[in-house]
């Protein structure tokens, strides 16, 4: 991190090599076990407990580890405190007693109030309790490197190895809640590679894919290009599908084209916006459930800041946001970003 001198870095790099080492503990009579839990990941404190935070936590608690849980709603922390798992009423309880800190929460705003309001993870004075810190937030990369190097200023209250400073990773993911509840989401990490490298049976905990971007601001950088790509590709394929019905083509028969074709991409192989065309998808439930188009265009958005403070242009972008922010305006905000197909396009259900 750019914040770090480089004696620190030095030292921290050495305390986190060793980390990424087999550091287990010893399995029942066995000596040790390969799938035994690193010892300095045992206990995570997890916040943030909707949609995705919700099974991202449950996996981690089939995996073994101690987890205690914060989210502001009660009857979400009640089902994990009915399991016998730890619920604390605010981010500082929970950073008192966890070694690792996971955050899943819908915005930047969130973010920082998580860590830096009152009762949040930074605010029981110069020294904290956790050693690692990881942001699964899809924020804007200028506020996950401020807060990355507010948290580096901070001390650990206990010696981790020859850590004298917690460390902050940022790792949005792709896959949205159907990969989150099976474990198979992919991981863009930011962020010092050491600590990664170290931290990386937790993320394989919760998915399958995990791929370092880089420095700290990388992951959630990667991350706005996907959505910015994905949203971009779900309006194409939306807008030839429906010229397609009108032009007299079903769409069952453009998707067969699509898949054997120039064309072939996600959206057609395994996300198709035509009801009734796939089984499993959105637009097979009226578009309930998936991602929602008032999470894209919140996306959009922070692609679209990102781009103006490095001076890039976008304007497929920028137009993407304008359809996403009309489908939000006309009340499709809840449900998939899929949506557009029917509302914006006009498209018509496959019979």
């Amino acid at each position: 991190m750019a914040s770090f001198g480089l004696r620190r870095h030095t030292i921290l790099s050495r305390c986190l090599r060793s980390l990424a080492r087999p550091l287990f503990q010893p399995s029942s009579g066995r000596g040790f076990s390969s799938t035994a839990i690193p010892i300095l990941l045992e206990r995570v404190g997890f916040i943030g407990l909707g949609n995705m935070g919700f099974h991202m936590a449950t996996n981690l608690i089939n995996a073994g580890y101690t987890v205690t849980v914060h989210d502001i709603d009660i009857g979400t922390m009640k089902k994990f405190s009915e399991r016998g798992v730890p619920a604390k009423e605010t981010p500082r309880e929970v950073a008192e007693s966890s070694d690792v800190i996971i955050t899943m929460l819908p915005s930047s705003s969130n973010v920082l109030d998580v860590y830096t309001g009152q009762n949040g993870l930074l605010s029981s004075g110069n020294h904290l309790s956790p050693w690692l810190f990881i942001d699964s937030s899809t924020i804007d990369p200028q506020t996950s490197r401020l807060l990355s190097d507010k948290v580096s200023k901070y001390h650990l209250k206990g010696k981790k190895g020859y850590a004298e400073n917690p460390i902050m990773l940022d790792a949005p993911v792709s896959g949205g809640v159907p990969a989150a509840e099976a474990g198979t989401l992919t991981f863009m990490i930011g962020g010092m590679e050491e600590a990664y490298l170290a931290a990386k049976p937790l993320f394989l905990s919760m998915g399958k894919n995990t791929i370092y971007c880089g420095g700290t601001g990388n992951g959630v950088a990667a991350k706005l290009c996907n959505n910015l790509a994905l949203a971009i590709s779900m309006l194409g394929v939306s807008e030839a599908f429906a010229l397609g019905q009108s032009l007299g083509i079903t769409a069952s028969t453009l998707t067969k084209v699509f898949k054997s074709s120039s064309a072939r991409c996600w959206i057609s192989d395994s996300y198709n916006p035509v009801p009734g065309v796939m089984a499993g998808v959105p637009s097979s439930r009226n578009y309930d459930g998936g991602f929602t188009s008032k999470l894209m265009a919140k996306d959009l958005t922070l692609a679209m800041a990102a781009a103006t403070e490095v001076g890039f242009k976008c304007p497929i972008t920028s137009e993407a946001y304008d359809i996403y922010k009309k489908m939000c305006d006309e009340g499709f905000e809840s449900k998939d970003f899929s949506c557009v197909f029917r509302h914006y396009y006009s498209g018509k259900d496959e019979n």
